[in-house]
């Protein structure tokens, strides 16, 4: 059988599962079933097999994160940076044009980073089933058998038995879903798609023209960025679209394979309550905090600290961070997107960063706040390096926590251990660095008129950076 190609696309902010998932850190790197995220889960899905090396899209902010998990889980993954977000055509295209390059008749699995689908062999046996049909020219797409007449999901009819597509239709009501569940002609949308490399080019050639030059364009600028290929700015050229709504719906040899398996795209707190296995009275609980429910039923409740208490309610959806607080009503839950347009507007960072801040060394997180002054316990990774750098408002004393981390103060480069400190002056270049195999933590303190990020100004940055990201 011929290998496929699996391209995953990690893109998206994932704000409707607001204040976990955030623009720096969205859903799909987050572990909402286990002890892995949903991106690691959707690498090890498309892994060994009939399947290929792994190729993922993403953007040039989560580049680092999408490379630490996959090295986490000992996956090597082919890295594609998007300049700006152009929705699934613009990024199907360029999996097809890339794959096409390499081998005209190869195979490509174009699948989403954030969705759960438990069981990855059933998975890979309804890829297998659709290998046929993809080889002999068709657009193959995923249909998940409901179980109910969910109206967040967007549904396929299909030509009972050889599954031919009839239509797509986007999230009916619920009276509509109930006919659809009842038919047994409908699935749910996967939004998984199979195809033959050259196929889906000449579909752009016909649907989406404009799409195809916008990417061809921005391959042929294409540039090496630390490993990864880092497409041209002619990308942004290409209309942002969904393959579906830019191909799909528009092509005339389109199958249906059955995916046999649990499947979410957890497009919501409700939608994550709906697949999670419950208590007794219908409750969700997750997180590290001390969770206490007292007659409390159908509700999903996430806390990362401290002891989150809930008496005497129903069907709600209470998130507790260390930053934010979420308490909802499960069936609004697909209003929380609002509230996340709210708190943007009024420029609090809560609706794009957590308190804890990734970055390609390590990360840093807020501990205490005040005029003048604020406390971050920082990590750095084994060979992670921070830039060189300097402040032109901020003074900085670092401890050693854990480990042993290498210091760069002006012309000085010493080791510091658990336990030992240094002084940054004000406008004095500096570098932290972990020379070690194991994590080192750090108390920073920061004293002066002004503590914001940017007030940063690079000399050398072993990751290519220019400004605080």
């Amino acid at each position: 059988m011929r290998e496929v190609l699996p391209v995953i696309l990690c893109g998206g902010s994932g704000t409707r599962l607001w204040p976990l998932s955030r623009e720096a850190f969205p859903k799909q790197f987050q572990k909402l079933t286990g002890h892995l995220s949903l991106f690691q889960e959707a690498c090890k899905r498309v892994s060994g097999g009939i399947f290929g090396p792994a190729t993922v899209l993403t953007s040039q902010q989560h580049r680092f994160i999408v490379s630490d998990q996959a090295e986490d889980i000992g996956q090597p993954v082919n890295i594609i940076l998007e300049p700006t977000g152009r929705n699934t055509a613009p990024a199907a295209c360029i999996a097809a044009l890339i794959a096409f390059e390499k081998d005209k008749e190869a195979l490509v699995l174009l699948a989403p980073s954030d969705h759960i689908i438990p069981d990855a062999e059933a998975f890979a046996f309804a890829v297998e089933r659709g290998v046929e049909a993809a080889e002999q020219g068709a657009l193959v797409t995923f249909g998940v058998t409901p179980d109910c007449p969910h109206t967040g999901y967007g549904y396929i009819e299909v030509d009972t038995p050889v599954h031919t597509v009839k239509r797509f239709v986007e999230k009916p009501s619920r009276e509509v879903a109930e006919q659809y569940l009842a038919s047994g002609d409908f699935l749910w949308n996967g939004g998984i798609f199979l195809f033959g490399a050259a196929t889906l080019i000449e579909l752009f050639e016909k649907h989406a023209p404009e799409i195809l030059k916008a990417c061809q364009s921005a391959l042929f600028s294409a540039s090496d960025d630390l490993g990864a290929l880092l497409l041209g700015k002619s990308y942004a050229e290409a209309p942002a679209i969904s393959l579906d709504y830019a191909i799909v719906e528009k092509a005339g040899n389109i199958r249906c394979v059955p995916l046999d398996a649990a499947w979410s795209d957890v497009g919501s707190w409700s939608a994550l309550w709906d697949f999670m296995e419950k208590s007794s009275d219908g409750n969700v609980t997750q997180g590290d905090a001390n969770i206490i429910l007292e007659g409390v039923k159908d509700s999903y409740v996430y806390g990362d600290h401290g002891c989150v208490a809930l008496v005497g309610v129903e069907n709600l959806i209470v998130i507790a961070m260390e930053d934010a607080v979420l308490v909802a009503s499960k069936s609004e839950a697909e209003s929380i997107r609002n509230v996340v347009d709210r708190i943007r507007s009024n420029g609090a960072y809560q609706a794009s960063q957590h308190n804890r801040v990734h970055r390609p060394w390590g990360w840093y997180q807020g501990l205490n706040q005040g005029q003048r002054y604020q406390v971050k316990c920082i990590m750095v990774k084994p060979k992670g390096k921070l830039s060189l750098q300097s402040h032109h408002h901020r003074s900085e004393h670092w401890v050693v926590v854990t480990g042993t981390v290498e210091v760069t103060r002006g012309e000085e480069v010493k080791l510091l251990s658990e336990n030992q400190s240094t002084y940054i002056p004000i406008g004095e270049r500096h570098r932290l660095a972990n020379p070690g195999k194991i994590p080192a933590f750090l108390i920073e303190v920061q004293s002066g008129p002004y503590l914001d990020e940017d007030d940063i100004v690079r000399y050398d940055d072993v990751y290519g950076r220019s400004s605080d990201a």
